[in-house]
């Protein structure tokens, strides 16, 4: 495989390039990052400045049809903006789930009338989607999922929505949501659930924000009682739920497998060259090589898995099942690197980036965030099984429940 940019690739890597010299800082360090010194509202309110400045220029959404305002570009086209824009000082994080996770199970099964009014606000910013999946009881096992939407008996067309959602991500801040709910309690428990959109703000909705180790509040807590949803916003078939969530679990994989920071290998290099463990240079002690060349072996697979999903991409496929385990890398990757930086540190360890200086603000961000990154998007243990089953024709796990109708599984 060739990784050299074409011509043509070359040529866009070159706009993309003088575009952000145009329009963003670049950054001073491959740890530094947008919004250190401002609280979760100023971090999104410039976010949506900036993706409505990407969205303007072109660079919104660039391998989205440009009918509803995207490039119509290429999935390579899309990883040349990522590393562009990477080595930026801008808020990149904040729409990763709407437009990268949510708007694509929209765009692949909501009606034309929908994508039309509502893809063309998100794709600018003002309207942030949220993923409103995770349950007390459904997490792994997403097909537990007990929220349910039942017909409106008062005339209205449409349906009565009441449940509990959790770990909802930025549900503070959206505008809109895409809830799966059970609609069919008497069908088994794939075939049951149905999703629809909504308004954040529609009465019987109720956010609360949950406040997480690292003083963040990124995950939220989603109450509905009562809340009606018209048949109009419905995505996909009626019964079609778990269908359109697939389209957005298998983005969400290839996203969080996307958001390794560029060439971290070489930050824990610059870590190392800084340090001295046991009385000599950190660099001189094998087992600090030894794991630091770990690091790098995982930065390069996920990178080569990277390549697989493009060259699928590319050729109109798309992306295997085997492409789950780039989230497993991504996430084994950003930990590792965490704990060596902090066993790196000694007994100083304990101490907030606040007093250990700047460079280690992403250190700590990691520390407390990289452990969630397993569980998101399916875990560790759930995508090995998909990996096993689907990639490595392995026998599949026994399972009593998966054609059970789903209310005797309550029972």
């Amino acid at each position: 495989m060739d990784f050299g940019d074409t011509p043509e690739e070359a040529a866009f890597r070159a706009e993309c390039r003088a575009w952000l010299q145009a329009n963003a800082e670049p950054k001073a360090s491959a740890d530094d990052y947008f919004g250190r010194d401002m609280n979760a509202e100023q971090r999104m309110e410039a976010a949506r400045l900036w993706q409505g400045k990407k969205a303007a220029a072109g660079f919104g959404a660039i391998t989205w049809p440009k009918l509803l305002g995207g490039r119509g570009g290429t999935p390579m086209q899309e990883l040349i903006w990522r590393q562009e824009e990477g080595r930026a000082k801008v808020p990149t994080g904040m729409f990763n789930v709407s437009l990268g996770m949510v708007l694509p199970s929209v765009l692949a099964h909501a009606s034309p009338e929908v994508l039309a009014l509502h893809v063309p606000p998100a794709l600018s910013g003002k309207n942030l989607w949220c993923q409103l999946l995770s349950e007390p009881g459904a997490g792994s096992d997403l097909g537990m999922v007990r929220t349910r939407a039942e017909r409106a008996t008062d005339g209205r067309q449409g349906w009565i929505v009441n449940g509990q959602k959790v770990w909802t991500s930025l549900a503070q801040f959206a505008q809109f949501g895409l809830v799966l709910a059970r609609t069919n309690p008497q069908a088994s428990k794939f075939e049951g659930l149905t999703t629809f959109f909504l308004d954040m703000r529609s009465p019987g909705i109720a956010v609360r924000p949950i406040r997480q180790a690292g003083g963040e509040s990124e995950f939220n807590e989603v109450f509905f009682e009562d809340v009606f949803v018209p048949d109009s916003q419905m995505v996909g078939k009626l019964g079609g739920g778990w269908k359109v969530t697939l389209t957005g679990l298998m983005a969400e994989r290839l996203a969080i497998g996307a958001v390794m920071p560029a060439e971290l290998w070489r930050t824990t290099a610059g870590l190392l060259a800084d340090h001295r463990f046991d009385g000599k240079p950190a660099l001189q002690d094998g087992r600090l090589r030894e794991r630091w060349a770990d690091l790098y072996l995982k930065e390069q697979a996920l990178w080569l898995l990277q390549c697989r999903a493009l060259t699928a991409l590319s050729k109109g496929r798309q992306p295997g099942p085997e492409m789950s385990g780039a989230k497993n890398v991504a996430a084994a990757a950003l930990q590792s690197f965490s704990y060596f930086a902090i066993d790196l540190l000694g007994e100083r360890g304990v101490l907030a980036a606040s007093e250990l200086g700047e460079r280690f603000a992403m250190v700590e961000r990691l520390w407390f965030g990289s452990a969630g990154m397993r569980i998101a998007g399916g875990t560790d243990e759930v995508v090995l099984n998909s990996i096993g089953e689907r990639v490595l024709g392995l026998a599949a796990e026994p399972r009593v429940d998966k054609d059970l109708p789903f209310c005797e599984l309550l029972a």
